[in-house]
């Protein structure tokens, strides 16, 4: 329960793709973080691209970054919806600047560049959104997992444990300085 006593915000939209959402959250969730769900709607049940629902436990709105200690964004098509979310860039922006734990997965490094935070920083993310994270200024590798500084990035569901592990110890880390 190396976690105990932290908070992890979950972003949630239609269509994530259901094992980047849940596996994450429960690997946190084993540590002893307190993960919630946060949506554009309060008690919405979103519904995953393999048919997994995911209820927000909090709106956008009633949140500040400054309470918790990470984010996770999930892929799927999620990414492609929250990004349209002002609240949500701003909620990467200040836990990107606090330089707390940011994990993005797949697609979801659409967030991550609308959010203006990618410039220079080192990750991976489905190869089908490369374009797009190099043309942010990132740099780009193939590789299961990367982590660079306070934002770890990971390809695909088969690179889940890898991710997941990275997660956590980034968590800890953070929390140990």
């Amino acid at each position: 329960m190396r976690l105990t006593g932290k908070k992890v915000i979950a972003l949630v939209d239609e269509e994530f793709e259901d094992l980047e959402l849940w596996y994450p959250i429960y690997r946190v969730r084993e540590e002893g973080a307190l993960v919630q769900l946060v949506g554009s709607e309060k008690g919405k049940k979103y519904i995953g691209k393999y048919g997994v629902p995911a209820e927000a436990e909090l709106a956008f709105e009633e949140i500040r970054a400054s309470d918790y200690d990470g984010i996770l964004v999930p892929g799927g098509w999620a990414p492609d919806k929250l990004r349209r979310y002002s609240k949500v860039l701003d909620i990467v922006r200040e836990l990107h600047q606090a330089k707390k734990p940011v994990g993005q997965i797949c697609h979801a490094g659409w967030v991550l560049i609308s959010a203006g935070i990618l410039k220079g920083v080192t990750v991976t993310s489905t190869p089908g959104i490369r374009d797009d994270m190099e043309n942010a200024g990132a740099i780009w590798k193939d590789e299961p997992v990367v982590v660079d500084g306070h934002i770890i990035s990971a390809r695909r569901p088969p690179d889940l444990p890898e991710y997941g592990k990275a997660i956590v110890d980034a968590l800890i880390a953070a929390a140990n300085k």
